[in-house]
């Protein structure tokens, strides 16, 4: 799916060709078509503004859509195209898989790629000079949430995985700071166990906290169902590290069954003005609450913007800005360094909360821990 986002009409631009930025989303199945559509609405609002405000350099910026469905070959294609194309830089992903074989390919081409959602923590396995990230490691982000489990009282976990190296990593990294406060996780096949069998199986286990490590709908929805009817397992928390309850079709197909299940979020605990003026564009924009994923498509372009003004619209000088570069984002100052264990220029770190949908009103979120 080719997308090209064309300029705000009635802008004045000194002229000059558009300054072309390529951008990845997942908006197809299977990959998680509402977390795309959310990241695209932030790429896109941030778009608009800057054209709004006279481009770069009286230059419009134009954004070139490629629908990555999370498909890891979709996404390098998706590279090399825009590669060719002739794009200042790369923006985007959602799907940590997809987003690293999209660092890979922009590594080797030599083209700046600013991931603005995935966490895998190894997004390249060799230090990256044209890569740099938004999102917070998932190591980072994971510990925070392990933290608040343990801080809840809860020692002894179950975690229902399926098979993926984001879903492998992230039990890995529960384990290891759950086990060296004393506690246990254990691994239930999301994939090979029905619902009901794996609620025989918690039970037997006899864990206190289920984490859903596996996608929505599919199978953690029917999961949810089963564990909320299934009164052995009343006392029970369901866990969702990566976010899940944050998107409006959580609740679309849960309702009241989906509240009181905690999340990892990327979102200030009190929003400043900027944020506050952001989240009431993308709002409307978007007809829908945005999740911190419309933020993380906001910041991505913001900082690109800025990097094309200050430094140049060449390759080379959008990859200096990873080093020099520092941009008032809507969730806080974006500056990227060098973090230990991870190959990209990082932006270390990003907000990090815990949240949830509140029992008694559904629609409403509550911040329970902030990291």
């Amino acid at each position: 799916m080719n997308m090209p986002s064309s300029p705000q009409s009635g802008a004045g631009y000194a002229g000059g060709s558009p300054v072309p930025l390529g951008a990845l989303v997942p908006l197809t199945r299977p990959g998680w078509t509402e977390a795309g559509r959310q990241l695209l609405a932030g790429l896109e609002l941030a778009v608009d503004e800057v054209n709004a405000a006279g481009g770069i350099g009286g230059r419009p910026l134009e954004l070139l859509v490629r629908d990555t469905a999370a498909d890891p070959g979709r996404a390098e294609a998706a590279v090399e195209e825009l590669a060719g194309l002739g794009v200042a830089a790369v923006a985007g992903e959602y799907h940590s898989v997809v987003a690293r074989a999209a660092a890979v390919r922009a590594e080797a081409l030599g083209v700046p790629f600013l991931c603005s959602s995935a966490v895998l923590d190894a997004l390249t396995e060799e230090p990256a000079a044209w890569v740099a990230r938004l999102a917070p490691a998932q190591s980072h982000g994971w510990r925070s949430y392990a933290g608040f489990l343990l801080a809840a009282g809860h020692r002894r976990i179950a975690v229902a995985r399926q098979a993926s190296l984001y879903w492998e990593t992230g039990t890995r990294i529960l384990r290891d700071h759950v086990g060296r406060r004393g506690g246990t996780v254990t691994e239930l096949d999301a994939d090979a166990l029905t619902p009901g069998e794996l609620c025989d199986a918690l039970a037997e286990d006899g864990a206190t906290a289920l984490l859903l490590l596996a996608g929505t709908p599919e199978p953690a929805v029917p999961l949810v169902r089963a564990v909320r009817a299934d009164r052995r397992l009343d006392e029970v928390l369901i866990g969702a590290p990566a976010g899940q309850p944050e998107f409006p079709g959580w609740l679309a197909a849960l309702g009241a069954d989906g509240a009181g299940v905690p999340f990892l979020r990327y979102l200030p605990e009190r929003p400043g003005s900027r944020a506050v003026r952001v989240g009431e564009a993308l709002r409307a924009r978007l007809g829908e609450e945005p999740s911190f994923v419309a933020y993380e498509g906001w910041d991505t372009v913001a900082f690109l913007a800025e990097a094309l003004r200050t430094y140049g619209t060449g390759r080379a000088d959008v990859a200096r800005a990873w080093e020099d570069g520092a941009v008032a984002g809507s969730r806080g100052e974006i500056r990227f360094s060098r973090v230990a264990g991870i190959g990209v220029r990082q932006w270390a770190w990003p907000p990090v909360q815990v949240a949830d949908r509140d029992p008694a009103e559904p629609g409403r979120f509550r911040v329970l821990h902030q990291g």
